[in-house]
């Protein structure tokens, strides 16, 4: 059986690929988003842990030119106990940051977070 952290990353990871912008990908072909290069897993709130229900979380945030999080808000939520720990995992991701003809970029993107418990 896999552990609880080897699927919510496993989630997380092909949810950034799934989530990038491709619609400003498609408009300049130039552009290259983001990649992640350091995931943290949220904390489970000790409550939502026991119930061993499942949740999803959606978080926007800008990825800067450095590749740090900024403006990280909520988009949707399925349990508003897991708002915050989605918001403070995904404060501290890095990542590689957009490029757009060679030079680093911001970029908007938008990553569901599921929360499951096995």
């Amino acid at each position: 059986m896999q552990s609880f952290a080897f699927t919510l990353r496993t989630a997380i990871a092909l949810a950034v690929f799934l989530v990038l912008p491709v619609t400003s990908l498609l408009a300049d072909e130039k552009a290259e988003p983001p990649v992640p290069v350091r995931t943290v897993a949220p904390d489970i709130p000790p409550s939502f842990a026991h119930a061993g229900t499942s949740g999803l979380v959606t978080v926007s945030f800008t990825v800067d030119e450095k590749g740090n999080v900024q403006d990280a808000a909520i988009v949707k939520s399925s349990h508003p106990e897991l708002e915050e720990p989605a918001l403070k995992a995904i404060r501290k991701w890095r990542f590689k940051p957009a490029r757009k003809d060679g030079n680093p970029v911001a970029m908007h993107v938008a990553i569901p977070i599921k929360f499951q418990i096995e």
